[in-house]
Protein backbone atom coordinates (compact mmCIF):
# COMPACT_ATOMS: atom_id res chain seq x y z
CA UNK A 1 0.00 0.00 0.00
CA UNK A 2 2.84 2.40 0.92
CA UNK A 3 4.58 1.57 -2.36
CA UNK A 4 1.45 2.52 -4.31
CA UNK A 5 1.17 5.77 -2.35
CA UNK A 6 4.78 6.62 -3.21
CA UNK A 7 4.18 6.02 -6.93
CA UNK A 8 1.03 8.17 -6.79
CA UNK A 9 2.94 10.99 -5.11
CA UNK A 10 5.75 10.75 -7.65
CA UNK A 11 3.26 10.94 -10.52
CA UNK A 12 1.71 14.02 -8.89
CA UNK A 13 5.14 15.65 -8.60
CA UNK A 14 5.96 14.86 -12.23
CA UNK A 15 2.85 16.75 -13.29
CA UNK A 16 4.11 19.81 -11.42
CA UNK A 17 7.54 19.87 -13.07
CA UNK A 18 7.76 22.57 -15.73
CA UNK A 19 9.98 21.59 -18.66
CA UNK A 20 11.79 23.44 -21.44
CA UNK A 21 12.48 21.92 -24.84
CA UNK A 22 15.20 23.43 -27.01
CA UNK A 23 14.11 23.29 -30.64
CA UNK A 24 16.14 23.45 -33.84
CA UNK A 25 13.81 25.60 -35.90
CA UNK A 26 15.56 25.55 -39.26
CA UNK A 27 17.33 23.07 -41.52
CA UNK A 28 20.73 24.79 -41.18
CA UNK A 29 20.83 24.44 -37.39
CA UNK A 30 19.53 20.89 -37.65
CA UNK A 31 22.39 19.92 -40.00
CA UNK A 32 24.89 21.51 -37.60
CA UNK A 33 23.68 19.29 -34.75
CA UNK A 34 24.04 16.15 -36.82
CA UNK A 35 27.81 16.31 -36.32
CA UNK A 36 27.20 14.91 -32.83
CA UNK A 37 26.88 11.12 -32.83
CA UNK A 38 24.51 11.25 -29.85
CA UNK A 39 22.02 13.35 -31.81
CA UNK A 40 19.57 10.71 -32.94
CA UNK A 41 17.74 12.43 -35.81
CA UNK A 42 18.59 12.56 -39.52
CA UNK A 43 15.52 14.30 -40.99
CA UNK A 44 14.38 17.76 -39.90
CA UNK A 45 10.72 17.30 -40.79
CA UNK A 46 10.57 14.00 -38.89
CA UNK A 47 12.34 15.66 -35.95
CA UNK A 48 9.71 18.42 -35.80
CA UNK A 49 6.91 15.85 -35.93
CA UNK A 50 8.46 14.07 -32.95
CA UNK A 51 8.80 17.39 -31.10
CA UNK A 52 5.11 18.08 -31.61
CA UNK A 53 4.17 14.57 -30.49
CA UNK A 54 6.18 14.98 -27.27
CA UNK A 55 4.50 18.32 -26.58
CA UNK A 56 1.05 16.83 -27.11
CA UNK A 57 1.84 13.88 -24.83
CA UNK A 58 3.14 16.10 -22.05
CA UNK A 59 0.11 18.36 -22.33
CA UNK A 60 -2.21 15.33 -22.12
CA UNK A 61 -0.42 14.33 -18.92
CA UNK A 62 -0.95 17.79 -17.45
CA UNK A 63 2.69 18.87 -17.83
CA UNK A 64 3.65 22.42 -18.77
CA UNK A 65 6.33 22.86 -21.47
CA UNK A 66 8.00 25.92 -22.91
CA UNK A 67 9.96 26.07 -26.16
CA UNK A 68 13.34 27.75 -26.59
CA UNK A 69 15.56 28.29 -29.62
CA UNK A 70 18.47 25.84 -29.65
CA UNK A 71 21.47 27.41 -31.40
CA UNK A 72 24.25 24.88 -32.18
CA UNK A 73 27.00 27.53 -32.24
CA UNK A 74 25.97 28.87 -28.84
CA UNK A 75 25.76 25.30 -27.58
CA UNK A 76 29.30 24.50 -28.71
CA UNK A 77 30.60 27.68 -27.06
CA UNK A 78 28.68 26.90 -23.86
CA UNK A 79 30.18 23.41 -23.65
CA UNK A 80 33.70 24.74 -24.29
CA UNK A 81 33.36 27.41 -21.58
CA UNK A 82 31.83 25.02 -19.05
CA UNK A 83 34.16 22.10 -19.83
CA UNK A 84 31.25 19.87 -20.86
CA UNK A 85 31.18 17.06 -23.40
CA UNK A 86 28.93 18.30 -26.25
CA UNK A 87 28.15 14.68 -27.14
CA UNK A 88 26.43 14.10 -23.80
CA UNK A 89 22.65 14.46 -23.65
CA UNK A 90 23.08 15.90 -20.15
CA UNK A 91 25.07 18.78 -21.65
CA UNK A 92 22.19 19.60 -23.97
CA UNK A 93 19.83 19.48 -21.00
CA UNK A 94 22.00 21.93 -19.02
CA UNK A 95 22.25 24.27 -22.01
CA UNK A 96 18.48 24.19 -22.50
CA UNK A 97 18.00 25.06 -18.83
CA UNK A 98 20.22 28.11 -19.39
CA UNK A 99 18.09 29.08 -22.39
CA UNK A 100 14.98 28.96 -20.22
CA UNK A 101 16.56 31.40 -17.79
CA UNK A 102 18.17 33.86 -20.21
CA UNK A 103 16.57 33.56 -23.66
CA UNK A 104 13.12 33.97 -25.16
CA UNK A 105 10.64 31.14 -24.68
CA UNK A 106 7.04 30.46 -25.66
CA UNK A 107 4.68 28.14 -23.79
CA UNK A 108 3.10 25.19 -25.54
CA UNK A 109 -0.62 25.93 -25.56
CA UNK A 110 -1.94 23.43 -28.06
CA UNK A 111 -1.42 25.53 -31.17
CA UNK A 112 0.38 23.95 -34.16
CA UNK A 113 4.14 23.77 -33.75
CA UNK A 114 4.73 25.88 -36.88
CA UNK A 115 2.79 28.77 -35.31
CA UNK A 116 4.64 28.47 -32.01
CA UNK A 117 8.04 28.39 -33.74
CA UNK A 118 7.13 31.53 -35.69
CA UNK A 119 6.28 33.26 -32.40
CA UNK A 120 9.53 32.00 -30.90
CA UNK A 121 11.65 33.33 -33.76
CA UNK A 122 9.84 36.68 -33.51
CA UNK A 123 10.57 36.81 -29.78
CA UNK A 124 14.25 36.05 -30.42
CA UNK A 125 14.46 38.81 -33.03
CA UNK A 126 12.82 41.25 -30.59
CA UNK A 127 15.30 40.38 -27.86
CA UNK A 128 18.29 40.66 -30.22
CA UNK A 129 17.04 44.03 -31.50
CA UNK A 130 16.51 45.30 -27.95
CA UNK A 131 19.96 44.13 -26.84
CA UNK A 132 21.63 45.73 -29.87
CA UNK A 133 19.80 49.04 -29.47
CA UNK A 134 20.50 49.10 -25.73
CA UNK A 135 24.19 48.44 -26.30
CA UNK A 136 24.43 51.33 -28.77
CA UNK A 137 22.54 53.64 -26.42
CA UNK A 138 24.89 52.76 -23.56
CA UNK A 139 27.95 53.50 -25.70
CA UNK A 140 26.77 57.08 -26.33
CA UNK A 141 27.93 58.06 -22.86
CA UNK A 142 27.36 61.43 -21.17
CA UNK A 143 26.46 64.72 -22.86
CA UNK A 144 29.58 66.86 -23.29
CA UNK A 145 27.67 70.00 -22.32
CA UNK A 146 25.70 68.90 -19.26
CA UNK A 147 26.97 65.45 -18.30
CA UNK A 148 23.55 63.82 -18.67
CA UNK A 149 23.52 60.24 -19.89
CA UNK A 150 22.47 60.57 -23.54
CA UNK A 151 21.05 57.09 -23.90
CA UNK A 152 19.00 57.24 -20.70
CA UNK A 153 17.64 60.68 -21.58
CA UNK A 154 16.71 59.47 -25.08
CA UNK A 155 14.89 56.46 -23.65
CA UNK A 156 12.89 58.73 -21.32
CA UNK A 157 12.02 60.96 -24.24
CA UNK A 158 11.02 58.02 -26.45
CA UNK A 159 8.78 56.68 -23.66
CA UNK A 160 7.07 60.05 -23.37
CA UNK A 161 6.55 60.30 -27.15
CA UNK A 162 5.16 56.77 -27.36
CA UNK A 163 2.73 57.54 -24.56
CA UNK A 164 1.48 60.65 -26.35
CA UNK A 165 1.16 58.79 -29.65
CA UNK A 166 -1.02 56.17 -27.99
CA UNK A 167 -3.02 58.76 -26.03
CA UNK A 168 -3.86 60.76 -29.17
CA UNK A 169 -4.62 57.74 -31.37
CA UNK A 170 -8.25 57.10 -32.36
CA UNK A 171 -10.10 54.28 -30.56
CA UNK A 172 -9.25 50.76 -31.66
CA UNK A 173 -6.42 48.26 -31.77
CA UNK A 174 -3.03 49.78 -32.62
CA UNK A 175 -0.18 48.52 -34.76
CA UNK A 176 3.00 50.61 -34.72
CA UNK A 177 6.20 50.22 -36.74
CA UNK A 178 9.40 52.16 -36.04
CA UNK A 179 12.35 52.04 -38.45
CA UNK A 180 15.79 53.49 -37.78
CA UNK A 181 18.35 53.47 -40.59
CA UNK A 182 21.98 53.12 -39.62
CA UNK A 183 25.26 51.42 -40.30
CA UNK A 184 25.63 48.51 -40.49
CA UNK A 185 22.01 47.56 -39.80
CA UNK A 186 18.55 49.04 -40.15
CA UNK A 187 16.51 48.34 -37.04
CA UNK A 188 12.77 47.66 -37.19
CA UNK A 189 10.53 47.41 -34.14
CA UNK A 190 6.85 46.48 -34.10
CA UNK A 191 4.37 47.16 -31.29
CA UNK A 192 0.82 45.83 -31.02
CA UNK A 193 -1.72 47.38 -28.70
CA UNK A 194 -5.14 45.79 -28.19
CA UNK A 195 -7.87 47.99 -26.72
CA UNK A 196 -10.04 46.43 -24.01
CA UNK A 197 -13.71 47.11 -23.25
CA UNK A 198 -12.77 50.02 -20.96
CA UNK A 199 -10.74 51.75 -23.68
CA UNK A 200 -7.35 50.94 -22.15
CA UNK A 201 -4.56 49.77 -24.47
CA UNK A 202 -2.81 46.53 -23.51
CA UNK A 203 0.82 46.32 -24.61
CA UNK A 204 3.25 43.43 -24.55
CA UNK A 205 6.01 44.53 -22.18
CA UNK A 206 8.85 43.03 -24.23
CA UNK A 207 7.52 44.58 -27.46
CA UNK A 208 7.13 47.97 -25.79
CA UNK A 209 10.67 47.86 -24.39
CA UNK A 210 12.16 46.98 -27.76
CA UNK A 211 10.08 49.60 -29.57
CA UNK A 212 11.03 52.35 -27.12
CA UNK A 213 14.72 51.42 -27.31
CA UNK A 214 14.77 51.56 -31.11
CA UNK A 215 12.95 54.90 -31.14
CA UNK A 216 15.34 56.21 -28.47
CA UNK A 217 18.33 55.18 -30.59
CA UNK A 218 16.94 57.05 -33.59
CA UNK A 219 16.37 60.16 -31.49
CA UNK A 220 19.75 60.05 -29.76
CA UNK A 221 21.83 59.40 -32.88
CA UNK A 222 19.75 61.70 -35.08
CA UNK A 223 19.42 58.82 -37.55
CA UNK A 224 16.88 58.86 -40.39
CA UNK A 225 13.84 56.68 -40.01
CA UNK A 226 10.12 56.75 -39.47
CA UNK A 227 7.21 55.75 -37.24
CA UNK A 228 3.81 54.71 -38.56
CA UNK A 229 0.68 53.77 -36.62
CA UNK A 230 -2.40 51.96 -37.89
CA UNK A 231 -5.58 51.76 -35.84
CA UNK A 232 -8.35 49.24 -36.44
CA UNK A 233 -11.85 49.51 -35.01
CA UNK A 234 -15.12 47.80 -35.91
CA UNK A 235 -17.36 49.85 -38.17
CA UNK A 236 -14.76 52.43 -39.23
CA UNK A 237 -11.99 52.47 -41.84
CA UNK A 238 -8.47 51.67 -40.65
CA UNK A 239 -6.60 54.90 -39.98
CA UNK A 240 -2.94 55.21 -40.91
CA UNK A 241 -0.58 58.11 -40.21
CA UNK A 242 2.99 58.66 -39.14
CA UNK A 243 6.12 60.69 -38.72
CA UNK A 244 9.61 60.75 -40.16
CA UNK A 245 12.64 60.73 -37.92
CA UNK A 246 14.83 63.67 -38.86
CA UNK A 247 17.59 65.40 -36.89
CA UNK A 248 16.54 63.75 -33.66
CA UNK A 249 12.84 64.64 -33.84
CA UNK A 250 9.53 63.33 -35.14
CA UNK A 251 8.18 65.32 -38.09
CA UNK A 252 4.56 64.68 -39.23
CA UNK A 253 4.05 63.03 -42.60
CA UNK A 254 1.38 64.41 -44.88
CA UNK A 255 -1.52 62.18 -45.86
CA UNK A 256 -0.09 61.82 -49.37
CA UNK A 257 3.33 60.82 -47.99
CA UNK A 258 1.72 58.12 -45.86
CA UNK A 259 -0.29 56.95 -48.86
CA UNK A 260 2.87 56.77 -51.00
CA UNK A 261 4.72 54.83 -48.30
CA UNK A 262 1.96 52.23 -48.01
CA UNK A 263 1.42 51.93 -51.75
CA UNK A 264 5.04 51.39 -52.75
CA UNK A 265 6.70 47.98 -52.82
CA UNK A 266 9.66 48.15 -50.44
CA UNK A 267 11.91 45.87 -52.51
CA UNK A 268 11.08 46.91 -56.09
CA UNK A 269 10.00 50.52 -55.51
CA UNK A 270 7.01 49.94 -57.78
CA UNK A 271 3.53 51.23 -56.97
CA UNK A 272 1.01 48.74 -55.61
CA UNK A 273 -2.75 49.02 -55.33
CA UNK A 274 -3.99 50.82 -52.21
CA UNK A 275 -6.04 48.87 -49.70
CA UNK A 276 -9.76 49.49 -49.65
CA UNK A 277 -11.26 50.82 -46.45
CA UNK A 278 -8.08 52.56 -45.28
CA UNK A 279 -7.97 56.23 -44.35
CA UNK A 280 -4.52 57.78 -44.86
CA UNK A 281 -4.26 61.00 -42.91
CA UNK A 282 -1.97 63.46 -41.15
CA UNK A 283 -1.15 62.66 -37.51
CA UNK A 284 -2.73 64.49 -34.58
CA UNK A 285 -0.74 67.14 -32.74
CA UNK A 286 1.40 65.51 -30.06
CA UNK A 287 1.98 68.79 -28.26
CA UNK A 288 5.31 70.34 -27.39
CA UNK A 289 8.20 67.92 -26.97
CA UNK A 290 9.34 69.22 -23.60
CA UNK A 291 11.73 66.30 -23.11
CA UNK A 292 13.77 67.25 -26.22
CA UNK A 293 17.39 68.30 -25.52
CA UNK A 294 16.72 71.92 -26.42
CA UNK A 295 14.14 72.19 -23.63
CA UNK A 296 16.37 70.70 -20.97
CA UNK A 297 19.63 72.53 -21.62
Amino acid sequence: MAHTDHRTMRRALHREIAGTLGVLTDEHDFRAMRRYRSFAFDDHAAYLRQVEAVLETRAAQGAHTTLALFDPEDYAAYCADAGLDPEAAASRTRFTAELAATGPTVPYDGRPLAVLLSDLVDAAVRQATWEYATTLLTRLGPCAGCGEDIGRAAFTRASDLLGRILDTAPPGDRHLVCTVSGSPDTLVAVLHGDQDADGATRLDEAEALEFTSVLALGLATRSPGGLVIRTTATGTPDRVYGWRLRRGALEPLTASEVFDAYCTDVESGELISPESGVDYREPPDLGEDTTAPGHRH
